[in-house]
This record gives structure tokens, C-alpha cells and sequence, in this order.
């Protein structure tokens, strides 16, 4: 008898409910309030969205002919290296550890009417890594991966090109990377833009030296 009879109750419960959005549907005004507030609230958040997207595109640079992406200073502090990323005349230190170093970068190539118009092609840098030859030494290390951009918030245009394959008809998003080469206390390298990908070029003896011996 208890669960009949709180069957019942919540069965008038639902009665009420229903007969109250009844009354509400019948008041024609309700419609249109809800549709405008609806609308309304999808387009603060279409405006929100292209506000990320486009804090997210001011995260790249546009490709300067015949000037380097970046400039890298390695020095080593004890089992670390302090690693200098100038970019422009913007300059940022980090902590690295390995005997290795790789870096990731992003490019946005424009096509069809964009590059009819001439807009350049932009990149940013992605992730700088380190790596030991060791399997040991690469387990317990702390500082094998920096992070040198990010999007905020989680929206990535270039990450939504790549993985949808999409390119709006004016996108070409690509991956470029420095594969690993030796990291070297002193050591200086300038990061180029080639036809063949991304160049890093030794610009002092230590790291030429260091590329001497990796190969």
C-alpha cells in the first residue's frame, strides 16, 4: 500500500506538471520569448567562440622571408641545460634534460583567395624535447618536454584542421619538426623555414663540434 500509494501521489504530481505546461504552451507570447532568448544566448556564444579563435591566432607570427623562426642557446648547468628560445625580440628561458633535443612547430599555409590576397603564411612554435640515450636516465628525467604554446581554453583552430582534415577552403594546416640532434653545453642553433622543412643551422663551434661527433 505505501508504494501504490506514493505511485499515486507522484502520478498527480505529474498531472499538475502537465496541466501547468499546458497552460503555458496555449499562451502564444511564450514562443517567440524563448526563441529571441534562445537566439540571442547562440549567438553570445558564436561570439565567444570566434573571440577564442581568434585570441588563438594571435598565438602565430607570420613567416619573415629571409630571417630565421628562432634562434636556440644551449648551457649546461650541472645535468641540465638552460635552453634560450629567441624569437624575434622576444627571448624565453626553460630547463632541459637529455642528450637529444627536438623541436615541434605548426605552420598555417594560406590558399585560394587568401593567398590571392596576400596574406602571409604564419607558424608557432609548438614543444621543445630532450631525450637520454639511456632508457634509465630517460624514465627518471623531470624536464624532457617544454611547452612553448598553448591554446586557451582548448580551442585550437590548427589542431581542428588537422584531426576534421577540414581547411575551410582557405587553410592548409601542417606539422614541421627539427628531428633529434645532440644537445651540447655552449651550443647555438638557427631555426630556418626550408622548401624541405624546417633547418636547423649550427652557428658556433660548439655546436658544429657537437654535430660532428653525432654523426
Amino acid at each position: 500500500m505505501q508504494y501504490g500509494g506514493l505511485a499515486w501521489a507522484t502520478a498527480l504530481l505529474a498531472l499538475l506538471a502537465a496541466f501547468i505546461a499546458l497552460r503555458i504552451l496555449f499562451n502564444r507570447s511564450w514562443f517567440l520569448g524563448w526563441l529571441r532568448g534562445t537566439c540571442g544566448l547562440a549567438f553570445v556564444a558564436l561570439a565567444g567562440l570566434i573571440g577564442l579563435l581568434a585570441n588563438d591566432m594571435r598565438s602565430y607570427a607570420p613567416i619573415a622571408p629571409d630571417k630565421p623562426l628562432a634562434t636556440l642557446s644551449f648551457k649546461a648547468e650541472g645535468p641540465v641545460y638552460r635552453v634560450s628560445v629567441l624569437e624575434g625580440a622576444k627571448e624565453r628561458t626553460f630547463t632541459l634534460e637529455g642528450d637529444l633535443w627536438q623541436l615541434d612547430a605548426r605552420f598555417l599555409q594560406w590558399k585560394g583567395l587568401a593567398a590571392l590576397i596576400g596574406l602571409q603564411p604564419g607558424y608557432r612554435l609548438e614543444k621543445l624535447s630532450g631525450r637520454f640515450l639511456s632508457i634509465e636516465q630517460q624514465t627518471l628525467a623531470q624536464h624532457t618536454r617544454v611547452q612553448l604554446a598553448e591554446s586557451p581554453y582548448g580551442v585550437d583552430l590548427w589542431r581542428w584542421l588537422r584531426v576534421g582534415q577540414r581547411d575551410l577552403f582557405i587553410f592548409d594546416a601542417q606539422a614541421r619538426r627539427v628531428n633529434f640532434l645532440p644537445l651540447a653545453d655552449e651550443a647555438v642553433y638557427r631555426i630556418n623555414q626550408t622548401p624541405a622543412g624546417l633547418l636547423a643551422e649550427p652557428m658556433n663551434p660548439a655546436a658544429k663540434q657537437a654535430l660532428k661527433e653525432w654523426q
